[in-house]
């Protein structure tokens, strides 16, 4: 049986397993800085390239090369790098990409982290960024009229759950020249495979969903060989933005679980969004399964289902929001995300803080909204707790 005809929860469970001498049906965790060599040939061959031997856990290491074996193959992408966060990820992908004098054309419904990198750390190396609005199609063209080396987008976006059309986006960023980089946190590769819709190379942060209950930081860029091995490589090997093996073993094991904690996550903010619409004090839910999202039906055809990811907006704004908050006896407030526990986060505050007041409206980010990861708890343990924080 081909293990290219493994089926995703197959590939979850199984994929990029490698068994030691003492065939342990766990994966192995292999903590070690470095390695032995058999002789001194054959440390000069490794450092050659000419031998497959490991040479540093800087360089590689058969747990992480496990979790990136595993990713990959959930992702449907020829190759895969570990990095330590989530956002080395997005930033040694882009680094691989662009240099002075080149351009990034990026979606501005993006993690405020990501937009610091865009809109502040690239300039300062002579790298230009253009924002547009990641749900117009209009403003994608217009700005990619002109040559651009990368773009840059979430789908689902942070925190407002924003639809990009993949493979529109895709399209026009190829016509001008641009390597598209999605990230596919929110989404997983689960619920939504952006390569199958030209995507050139999807980041996560494996920090979230993957790990799945809080335990560790971790990312990953994958894309074509050529790209991982050929440009991304050659940075981070010397650099050292590297994933730890233990965090690498903690995520190869979160994977095993992933397509069953996604399903749940998936039907429990389901039934929190329709619960908040109805809520008296709820200006608006925001969830792409409902029918009044502005990107509905595109997310019912990019995605097998819609994320446990809610944002909301509260009437009283900001104090109605924090006495909402202060209220949650079950839902931990904390600006995670992912977690089998569910968590609420005011992102005016925290996540977008720093993006500035004028940037957040642009995002429609107010004073008054609220994301909530919808965890695993009873969904209507969760919806209670809501309801008696918000009052009636």
């Amino acid at each position: 049986m081909s293990t290219k005809n493994w089926r995703p929860q197959t590939k979850a469970v199984r994929g990029g397993q490698i068994r030691s001498s003492f065939d342990e049906t766990s994966e192995a965790l292999v903590l070690t800085s470095g390695y032995a060599y058999p002789s001194a040939e054959e440390a000069e061959k490794t450092f050659k390239g000419e031998s497959s031997h490991y040479q540093y856990s800087r360089f590689g290491n058969p747990t992480v090369q496990m979790f990136q074996d595993r990713l990959a193959g959930l992702e449907g992408a020829e190759a895969c790098l570990a990095t330590a966060t989530g956002m080395s990820a997005i930033f040694y992908a882009l680094l691989a990409l662009l240099k002075s004098g080149d351009r990034i054309v990026a979606a501005r419904q993006l993690f405020g982290s990501c937009h610091y990198i865009i809109n502040e750390l690239l300039p300062r190396y002579g790298i230009k960024g253009e924002f547009v609005d990641g749900t117009d199609l209009a403003q994608w063209e217009k700005a990619l009229s002109t040559p651009a080396q990368a773009v840059l987008f979430e789908s689902p976006s942070n925190p407002m759950l924003d639809i990009v059309d993949v493979k529109a986006v895709c399209d026009l960023a190829h016509k001008a020249g641009a390597t598209v980089v999605l990230d596919n946190a929110f989404a997983t590769p689960i619920l939504q495979r952006p390569l199958e819709f030209g995507a050139d190379v999807v980041v996560h942060s494996a920090t979230k969903y993957i790990d799945g209950q809080g335990r560790t930081l971790g990312g990953a860029v994958l894309g074509k060989k050529s790209f991982i091995i050929d440009k991304l490589q050659p940075i981070t090997r010397n650099t050292g933005p590297s994933l730890s093996p233990f965090n690498a073993w903690v995520l190869v094991k979160g994977m095993e679980t992933l397509g069953l904690r996604v399903e749940r996550h998936c039907a429990n903010a389901s039934k929190v969004a329709d619960a908040l619409a109805e809520h008296p004090a709820i200006a608006r839910a925001l969830y792409p399964g409902r029918k009044d999202h502005p990107q509905h039906a595109l997310a019912a055809r990019q995605m097998s289902g819609f994320g446990g990811v809610v944002a909301f907006d509260l009437k009283g704004g900001k104090e109605a929001a924090f006495k909402a908050l202060n209220r949650l006896k079950l839902v931990d407030i904390s600006n995670n995300l992912g977690d089998a526990k569910s968590m609420v986060t005011h992102p005016a505050t925290t996540t977008h803080m720093r993006i500035g007041a004028e940037e957040r409206a642009k995002l429609g980010i107010t004073d008054g909204t609220v994301r909530i990861s919808v965890g695993l708890e009873d969904v209507t343990d969760i919806i209670d707790d809501l309801h008696q924080a918000l009052g009636q």
